[in-house]
């Protein structure tokens, strides 16, 4: 028995796991905007709804949608034979002032000559005087109605009130217009804003200056501006305070009652970034592997993290890391808590 228990040897110690190489990089700082988004609409401070002064019919449409008109191009005319009779009434009614008024003048002044030469009473003169100051007002009020008679036969002639472009045309020649009817639009793709409705909770961080991006829906920025108007007061309908940030983009980018997303960069801080590649998700909650040393060895170590924006290619990180962290950003998907790993050189 002595023997054979001094035959006996103790067995061989397990062999140690072998360490997953793999590329790390070291967490830094980089100043991340924090930001909302939201829905803004461009409008333009040049946008003209066009509508009759007048009533009558449609006589004739001379542009269509989508044309480049120019400021004063007719664009439509009303049938204006009824306002042209009335002026050229009106203008009969002036001539005849007029000959009212110039005999009135010569009698005025024939009276004056005998009443100065004792001829005539003063009655007499007093009453030419009198006839001739009527006859006077009488041709200029009837002047005044004709030139006014005149000047609302342009309204019978729909002119483009400045450059732009021709939006939906609804009428049709024949039809029959007045005061409230919808002619057409005409745009001027320049003097652009934005317009963002930004929730009440927000209203205390809003001010004049800060920063707006414009954004199409894939997120590419079409153009950087600033805030430049608050409004006093809250939109009832939407519970949401107005802002206006200047566009200045052309009409290849922006245009008149385009929605766009805009987002409002409330401030700028150092913030931790990691890549893209290394953030993994389980049961809804993101993570990173963080190489660290224990007992004298590099071993991945599995850390909660809360994410923010991206930022290019990297996830901003508000929350789980600290400066200088060494996170994993190879072979992440073969990786569990706390397997040795080994750094790849560059790392």
């Amino acid at each position: 028995m002595a023997v054979l228990a001094g035959c006996k040897q103790a067995a061989p110690p397990a062999p140690a796991a072998q360490a997953l190489p793999v590329q790390t990089v070291a967490v830094s700082l980089s100043p991340v905007a924090q930001a909302s988004e939201y829905v803004a609409t461009i409008k333009s401070r040049r946008s003209a709804t066009l509508q009759p002064q007048v009533n009558g019919r449609l006589t004739g449409i001379r542009a269509k949608s989508g044309d480049r008109v120019t400021s004063g191009e007719i664009l439509m005319t009303i049938d204006p034979l009824y306002q042209q009779a009335a002026v050229n009434a009106q203008q009969a009614t002036v001539q005849q002032k007029k000959a009212v008024l110039d005999y009135n003048t010569s009698e005025f002044g024939r009276q004056k000559k005998l009443f100065e030469a004792g001829i005539t009473s003063r009655d007499v003169f007093e009453q030419a005087q009198q006839a001739y100051a009527n006859a006077k007002a009488d041709y200029e009020s009837s002047t005044a109605t004709g030139q006014s008679q005149v000047e609302q036969l342009a309204y019978y002639t729909i002119r483009a009130p400045y450059d732009g472009i021709v939006g939906d045309i609804p009428v049709h020649v024949g039809d029959y217009v007045s005061p409230t009817t919808l002619l057409t639009t005409v745009d001027e793709n320049k003097d652009l804003e934005a317009y963002i409705y930004v929730p009440t909770e927000r209203g205390a961080q809003l001010k004049q200056g800060l920063e707006v991006d414009l954004t199409d829906t894939n997120g590419n920025v079409l153009e950087k501006t600033n805030i430049d108007f608050l409004s006093p007061q809250v939109d009832s309908t939407v519970q949401g305070v107005l802002v206006k940030a200047p566009v200045r983009s052309g009409s290849e980018l922006l245009r008149n009652a385009q929605l766009v997303k805009a987002r409002i960069i409330w401030s700028t801080k150092p913030t931790a970034t990691v890549p893209v590649l290394a953030v993994s998700r389980l049961g809804g909650q993101s993570f990173v592997y963080v190489a660290r040393q224990q007992n004298g060895h590099l071993v991945a170590t599995q850390m909660p993290v809360t994410l923010g924006d991206t930022v290019g290619n990297n996830y901003a990180v508000t929350a789980g890391l600290n400066e200088g962290d060494k996170v994993i950003t190879s072979g992440t998907q073969f990786l569990v808590n706390g397997m040795p790993v080994s750094q790849l050189p560059g790392s």
